[in-house]
């Protein structure tokens, strides 16, 4: 893990300095497909606010420059597995994007989904004596918080200052320059396990890239598929991936919760290749052409047919009802969206002031689904698409890349994350608190 620090060291610095460039690539390494995004920094002036969408879209930053996906090999539930071929992969995509965009990328942003996030609730207080409120006062508040000890072999992907109180006034988004007597902070922090990041890394390491930024998918996703009234508000972004379906919470324009289930799009694949005895391959087309979850009279006649090239002439030319293969997929789509119902209601999402619920991601695209998680969920449920950002092409539009664009999105309006501001070193309350501290102090 020492490597691990050691690299990660530079990451903000590398950052600025692939800003500087002026180009970055953006990778989201999901269990079905490799995505890159290469972008070009050019300041606003270089672009009208023509095909703008919003302040939380940094439209005036960065335009998309290249794009290239492959298929994700290697990766299983979000995370690496095979690292020769995960580092085949993203070397395909970066080169492909590479070579779309006409310029040498060194600098990479990357977003993974597993790891088995676990999110936690923090808050601190400190005097400031009727004084103004400086960049110290909120490093000693965020020192106060009381960090929990996250365990071994985890460390902390997100550390965020959600809501700053001050005496009476809560919900302050940045209170310096302000006077008062009593700040307070709450704080959301989010784990994940070591050795996820630590593989992710190897790979990228060894395809002769530097990680200038790493996020969480669920985060990104949310980012770009809420729009800024329901990131106010409270929403849940519900990005079912291939090989895990991602939970995000957001409130106040800050995440408050992520988790994970550990299912996606690839388990209802799987069922289908089992159940009706065809390759995987084929079991994909057969989903993506013809899957749904909400059965009709129409589909008992519907008749699909499941060809194969096994030289039996039999069973190359048998055919199964569009019911049947729908009776395959839904109990499948329902265990995935009773899992996330479970954890939606240990998170508290019910006490939000809003329960709008946003399924995005490539499994989010089967037919009838907003209709089934409807039942399931709750009442406002709708499918979301990432924001539009300048130079996507068409292709990469989809609710399949909601991940890349937030990652775009982060990359270019970075949150203000608690690494930002000096704390005192004298304050730090516990010893677990300095061990996440100092990977901070260290690494950003």
């Amino acid at each position: 893990m020492r490597d691990f620090y050691q690299s990660q060291r530079a990451m903000r610095n590398m950052r600025q300095a692939a800003m500087q460039r002026g180009v970055v690539a953006i990778l989201d390494v999901g269990s079905s497909k490799i995505a890159c995004l290469v972008l070009r920094f050019d300041g606003p002036e270089q672009f009208g606010d023509s095909d703008g969408v919003g302040s939380m879209a940094g439209q005036s930053s960065f335009r998309v420059i290249g794009a290239a996906t492959t298929r994700s090999r290697g990766v299983r539930f979000g995370e690496v597995d095979a690292m020769a071929e995960t580092e085949r992969a993203i070397r395909t995509a970066v080169q492909a994007a590479q070579k779309m965009a006409n310029v040498r990328v060194d600098h990479v942003i990357a977003c993974l989904s597993g790891g088995r996030p676990r999110s936690y609730g923090l808050d601190g207080q400190v005097d400031v004596m009727g004084q103004t409120v400086t960049e110290g006062d909120i490093g000693r508040v965020l020192a106060d918080c009381e960090v929990p000890d996250i365990g071994e072999g985890r460390e902390v992907l997100h550390a965020q200052p959600i809501n700053f109180a001050l005496d009476h006034r809560s919900g302050l988004a940045d209170p310096r320059g302000q006077i008062g007597s009593v700040l307070t902070t709450d704080m959301h922090l989010m784990t994940i396990e070591d050795s996820v990041i630590e593989n992710l890394l190897y790979c990228i390491k060894r395809c002769d890239l530097e990680l200038a930024g790493i996020a969480s998918s669920a985060y990104a996703a949310g980012i770009s598929s809420l729009v800024e009234d329901e990131q106010e508000l409270g929403a849940a972004c519900i990005d079912m991936g291939g090989g895990s379906t991602g939970i995000s919470i957001f409130m106040r324009k800050h995440m408050i919760y992520s988790d994970c289930v550990r299912m996606g799009g690839d388990h209802v694949t799987s069922d289908i290749s089992m159940g009706l005895q065809v390759a995987p391959a084929m079991a994909e087309r057969i989903k993506t052409f013809y899957g749904g979850v909400l059965a009709t009279g129409m589909d008992d006649r519907e008749m699909i047919e499941v060809g194969a090239d096994t030289g039996d002439w039999e069973r190359d030319r048998r055919t199964v009802s569009r019911a049947e293969l729908i009776g395959i997929m839904r109990p499948r789509v329902e265990e995935i969206l009773e899992e996330v119902r479970v954890r939606l209601d240990a998170a508290g999402f019910e006490h939000l002031p809003s329960q709008q619920i946003v399924l995005t991601g490539g499994g989010s695209q089967i037919p009838g689904l907003d209709g089934l998680a409807t039942k399931i969920l709750g009442q406002q449920v709708r499918l979301g698409r990432p924001l539009r950002v300048q130079g996507l092409p068409q292709a990469a539009t989809g609710s399949a890349f909601s991940a890349a664009v937030g990652l775009s999105l982060f990359a270019a309006h970075p949150q203000d994350e608690w690494w930002d501001f000096d704390i005192p070193a004298e304050k730090y309350p516990a010893r677990s608190f300095k061990r996440a501290v100092r990977w901070f102090r260290e690494n950003w």
